[in-house]
């Protein structure tokens, strides 16, 4: 037990020590610690005070060939402009251009600025800007389904022709809603509530009733289909952009639909057109298009003239026209007038240029072309990107696609017979950025008008 006692007491007495030498040791700042024998510091010095502004010294000299001017060309345009114009084998007679400064406003060239002439799908450019200046560029267009009693259901049409025949594509502009989307929610509905057989009926009275009439071309040449407020793939019967159309693709859709209802349990005993929703009838359905900037888009690219139709009647309903092909030209032009664009004595027949007896001057066609390509708060964004580009997209992928061209060129192509026209915008060589608007609407030769106007856009690129 003593000897217990006594080996405690060492190891106490080597903990102090131990302790001890700690302490010591931190006290040095030998090791790290609290203790210090080091003087307190003293108080912490001011904190500095910035000082004030003072004058710029002199500036650096700008460097050899920099230039805080606009870039310039080195080609002649209105020489080369002179050489297009003069062409008559091969442009005719009648030619009308319009060459500015994209960032000036200067008139670099023109010949006939004024005179009113055929657009064609140049005019697609108006219909865009003045949708951008007049509806919300994020909407969508609905597709909806309502039941007005128990053994009835009515299909209204909200100006999406681009719908899909089964399942909504949330990447596709063409084909964003579906109508087997539409098909799973109305059955399900329809079902819970025990209603198994049922009439279909389609409403399409948000569009006059006159969907094709201005139009000489038929729907089975697949230039345009009858506008109408809900069609399946803009009314083609096949695949391919130009496929023939259906004379009634409102009907087709709602055809379509009713099969899409027979797959999920619904009988469909009847389809039948002619019908208008009253107001606060149960909805039982709905899918949405893409965006009207997308839609807006698309049309530029591809040229789609139902769905420019579809656009001008949305401007004509924004503005209290009728959603028809008068009332839609009319709302247009209106838009632009308010917008401060010069119409002048311009006459539009449709929205697309489809049509014969639109006239419209280059000058106008520049001042639009102008303020869509023009940045600013990114509003004629998506027109302007939705210019075709020569080489690379829309009615321009195979056009222009020369070396320096290739790129360097998005605008809006317009094609009628005897009619060859381009607008938009030209980067040239030099980095200096040109709008243009050239139209021959007399052409003895169209194709070879077509190739005399890209040589002379393509010549401003080099």
């Amino acid at each position: 037990m003593a000897k217990r006692r006594r080996s405690g007491g060492w190891i106490a007495a080597a903990v102090i020590l131990a302790i001890g030498g700690y302490l010591v040791a931190d006290a040095y700042d030998v090791i790290p610690g609290y203790l210090t024998l080091e003087p307190l510091p003293g108080p912490p010095a001011a904190f500095p005070i910035p000082p004030g502004a003072v004058a710029a010294g002199p500036t650096s000299p700008v460097p050899a060939g920099a230039s805080n001017i606009t870039p310039t060309s080195d080609i002649d345009v209105a020489q080369l402009l002179e050489k297009l114009t003069s062409d008559r084998p091969n442009m005719g007679k009648s030619v009308g251009a319009v060459i500015t400064d994209a960032v000036t406003g200067e008139v670099v060239a023109q010949r006939r600025p004024e005179r009113l002439m055929t657009p064609a799908s140049t005019q697609k450019n108006l219909v865009a800007y003045a949708a951008a200046t007049q509806l919300d560029l994020d909407a969508t267009l609905s597709t909806v389904v309502v039941q007005p009693n128990s053994s009835a259901i009515v299909l209204v049409g909200g100006g999406d022709m681009m719908l899909a025949a089964d399942q909504s594509d949330p990447t596709a502009i063409n084909g964003r809603a579906g109508l087997g989307d539409l098909a799973d929610e109305v059955s399900s509905r329809l079902l819970l509530r025990g209603d198994t057989q049922v009439e279909l009926a389609y409403d399409t009275s948000l569009f006059d009733s006159n969907t094709h009439g201005v139009w000489k071309q038929s729907p089975a040449e697949g230039y345009a289909a009858p506008v109408v407020p809900i069609a399946v793939d803009v009314g083609r019967k096949s695949e391919g952009e130009y496929a023939p159309r259906y004379n009634d693709p409102a009907g087709e859709a709602a055809k379509i639909f009713a099969q899409r209802l027979e797959e999920r349990g619904i009988e469909v005993t009847a389809v039948r057109g002619g019908a208008q929703a009253a107001d606060g009838v149960t909805e039982i359905g709905r899918v949405e298009s893409a965006p009207l900037r997308d839609i807006i888009h698309h049309f530029m690219v591809h040229s789609d003239n139902s769905i420019t139709e579809v656009v001008g009647r949305l401007v004509a309903i924004e503005r209290g026209f009728p959603a028809s092909f008068d009332g839609a030209t009319k709302a247009v032009l209106a838009a632009l007038v308010e917008a401060g664009i010069d119409v002048g004595d311009a006459r539009l027949v449709d929205c697309s240029g489809l049509a014969e007896g639109s006239r419209v001057s280059p000058r106008m066609l520049v001042e639009v072309v102008t303020r869509i390509a023009t940045p600013g708060d990114g509003q004629f964004h998506d027109i302007a990107a939705g210019m075709p580009v020569s080489g690379w997209t829309g009615t321009l992928a195979a056009r222009m696609n020369g070396e320096s061209a290739i790129g360097n060129v998005r605008a809006k192509t317009g094609s009628l017979p005897k009619v060859v026209a381009l607008a938009g915008t030209v980067r040239t060589g030099t980095g200096r950025p040109l709008n243009f608007a050239i139209i021959t609407d007399n052409s003895p030769n169209t194709w070879s008008s077509r190739k005399v106007i890209d040589e002379f856009v393509s010549e401003l690129t080099k």
